[in-house]
């Protein structure tokens, strides 16, 4: 495998690079089937998963999943949609309102640095959040009105900007409904959720409405009392060759949280894997978006322009250390901050016939802007504020602009070209007039792709390109280190990746699609979580190869198979090779299903997922690594007509295992002064039994 990897590294250096549209254009300029075409592939529906992307997708990693399979898989919580992306992995270290850990591609992504994660064209990753650059919080999004998850792997698309050097995925929502629905369900450990929602006409358009309310207690020796509440409102209409949507969303959670303890404790002075050292940790978070659509149709274009407000509200005490640095007070912090998010998508996408071929060219403009205030940090015992370490007030503007050009040089072979600049301005109002200023940057991101289907069940990719994250603003201004007080050095306001992709896809009848992608990417400097801080910060440069490969399996038109398989090698570049390791970084993960649903609708369904990911380094010099964990998920229903009954049996076999392993040190009461070096983990819920009845899904 290293062969071909080693191969991989040295193409990277001669791509240029490129991506497109996730529904490409094709044809000529004034041919009516060709709109059509054109048409129906950007509004394409997606109800299973790996739809037929041959002589459509740009590399062998992007793909979609519907709403019907969404509907199949059991879930423990909402951050598991994303879980259809191969190789992505979603965890928890805290209360459940809090965002989900996230890994992926070699990646200890902390909660979403360097996947970027949009819902409706809105951007979910926050950068200069108060817990963590790109933090993504999908708790808002109720599941039953989740339409379809479009996913990309890699750098190899244009649409892609900021957070986007692993890839992306975007969630598409439900505009309207065939029929009303309601659920209410109940389960183990205090879970109780009740949702609903429906579409009806109204005017010359659809108006739809959802809802859903959830409280959950969990296994915790303290239980965390989440309260959470989550509302959609959505009218769209047509006219013409063109849609109009307008979406309103509102959400708000509260709840208390059991963080990650240290091993040694279990037996001892916590006395259970599911107790705690602090027992006043918890936090609350409330998000309400509106947001606009328009979308326009021609003979041979297709234009999108999408407008978005967010306002953001999140507050957070954690406890990583104990009595690490105060004996006395202990080490809470509270991590706090209020947002409004202002921005805009807009893409226009055009056929046109040139040098003998098709040519397929997309030109997107993004643009958005932060307001973020009373950003803070502050030292709290049992909630309580007893120390300012800093508060500031950040204002961050960017605008990326892409043009992408798709060109059919023949039946089988086509090539996708695309250059992507961004532009950032950071403005920071800090607590200490020291750290406050403002710093500019740009960046430019040439992309580039070759697809060649030597016929109409195989298609192979080479591709690759240049990504980039962004950094917290406070860093590109500091000056002196806010606890304490010596110089602090600045960090680069854009950071730079670097990747190649060569892959296949294969539709074997229409029983069989899978799809192999052996990639490469490096990064001029990894955002590292510091346990012992609950913090990111920048670090020495990386490069990670890998093998993804995806299959599903459907034998008759009610049964499902998949199994994906992912490895990756992840080493920081510049350091001692017995320190290379990034810690926290997976090393390879396994994620299969099988599901049964009969094609008429009646009678008794099942499915069943296995999620496994293996033992992987906790520290540089690969001296600890964290357990394996596996879990499986199972539920079986029986649906009479508009109306079912189903039952989830979460974590089967009760497994012992961890969502989340950190290496680091802390100090318990009458521990040493220096504390104590130390595995702290978070583990995975207990075995437990959910219930819901449904009507209209």
């Amino acid at each position: 495998m290293r062969t071909h990897l080693a191969v991989l590294v040295g193409a990277s250096t001669a791509l240029v690079a490129a991506t497109a549209t996730p529904r490409p254009l094709t044809g000529q300029q004034a041919a009516p089937q060709d709109t059509a075409r054109a048409q129906r592939l950007d509004s394409l529906v997606s109800t299973g998963r790996h739809e037929d992307l041959i002589g459509v997708a740009r590399t062998a990693s992007e793909g979609s999943t519907g709403r019907m399979e969404l509907l199949m898989r059991p879930r423990t919580r909402e951050g598991e949609l994303l879980e259809t992306v191969p190789g992505l992995i979603l965890t928890q270290h805290s209360g459940d309102g809090k965002a989900n850990q996230m890994f992926v591609r070699g990646f200890n992504l902390d909660h979403g640095t360097d996947f970027a994660t949009r819902v409706e064209g809105m951007p979910v990753n926050l950068p200069t959040h108060a817990h963590g650059q790109g933090y993504t919080d999908v708790n808002f999004l109720i599941p039953e009105l989740v339409e379809r998850v479009d996913y990309r792997l890699g750098v190899s698309y244009a649409e892609l900007g900021d957070f986007g050097s692993a890839g992306g995925a975007d969630l598409t929502l439900a505009s309207r409904l065939a029929r009303p629905f309601a659920s209410a369900g109940a389960g183990a450990f205090g879970d109780v959720r009740g949702v609903a929602g429906g579409s009806i006409r109204a005017g010359p358009g659809t108006l739809l409405l959802g809802g859903e309310v959830r409280a959950y207690d969990g296994p915790w020796v303290r239980p965390q009392a989440l309260r959470k509440r989550s509302g959609l409102l959505r009218y769209g209409w047509d006219a013409g060759a063109s849609s109009f949507s307008v979406m309103a969303m509102a959400y708000a959670n509260r709840w208390d949280a059991s963080d990650q303890i240290p091993a040694r404790a279990v037996d001892g002075a916590i006395g259970s894997r599911f107790g705690q050292v602090d027992s006043t940790l918890g936090g609350a978070a409330q998000r309400f978006s509106l947001s606009g659509a328009w979308r326009h149709a021609g003979r041979a274009s297709v234009q999108v322009v999408r407008l978005y407000g967010i306002w953001s509200d999140f507050d957070l005490y954690s406890n990583f250390t104990y009595f690490l640095a105060d004996p006395v007070a202990g080490d809470q912090f509270n991590q706090r901050e209020q947002r409004a998010v202002f921005g805009l998508d807009a893409r226009h996408a055009q056929g046109v016939r040139a040098l003998g071929a098709a040519q397929e060219l997309t030109l997107g403009l993004q643009g958005r802007t932060d307001m973020i205030r009373g950003l803070g940090l502050f030292r709290t015992r049992r909630r309580d504020r007893v120390a300012t370490v800093r508060e500031d007030d950040v204002t961050q503007w960017s605008a990326g602009a892409y043009v992408q050009v798709v060109s059919r040089w023949t039946g089988t072979l086509r090539t996708t070209l695309g250059l992507r600049g961004d532009a950032y301005l950071f403005d920071v109002a800090a607590g200490r007039p020291e750290n406050a200023g403002s710093a500019r940057a740009a960046i430019a991101s040439p992309k580039a792709s070759i697809a060649y289907a030597p016929s109409s069940s195989v298609e192979f990719y080479l591709g690759g390109g240049f990504g980039f994250h962004s950094n917290d603003a406070r860093g590109t201004t500091i000056t002196v280190d806010p606890v304490s007080g010596a110089p602090a050095p600045r960090v680069d306001p854009l950071v730079r990746s670097r990747g190649a992709e060569v892959g296949a896809r294969v539709q074997a009848a229409e029983a069989w699609r899978s799809t192999l992608a052996l990639w490469a990417l490096g990064l001029d400097s990894e955002l590292l979580f510091v346990g012992d801080g609950g913090t990111t910060e920048p670090s020495f440069p990386s490069r990670r190869v890998g093998m993804t490969w995806t299959n599903a399996y459907r034998p008759v038109p009610a049964l499902s198979l998949d199994l994906d398989i992912s490895l990756a090698r992840a080493r920081f570049r510049g350091v001692p090779a017995a320190e290379e390791r990034i810690p926290g970084a997976l090393e390879h993960v396994v994620a299969a299903g099988v599901a049964w649903r009969p094609p008429e609708g009646r009678g008794p369904y099942a499915a069943a997922r296995v999620r496994h990911f293996g033992s992987y380094a906790l520290t540089g010099d690969n001296g600890v690594r964290a357990t394996p964990t596996t879990l499986v998920n199972a539920l079986c229903g029986w649906r009479v007509g508009a109306a079912r009954v189903e039952l989830s049996l979460l974590n089967v076999f009760d497994a012992r295992a961890r969502d989340v392993q950190y290496v680091y040190a802390s100090r318990l009461a009458n521990e040493p002064a220096s504390g104590v070096g130390d595995v702290h983990f978070h583990p995975a819920e207990p075995r437990q039994l959910r219930a819901a009845a449904i009507w209209g899904l």
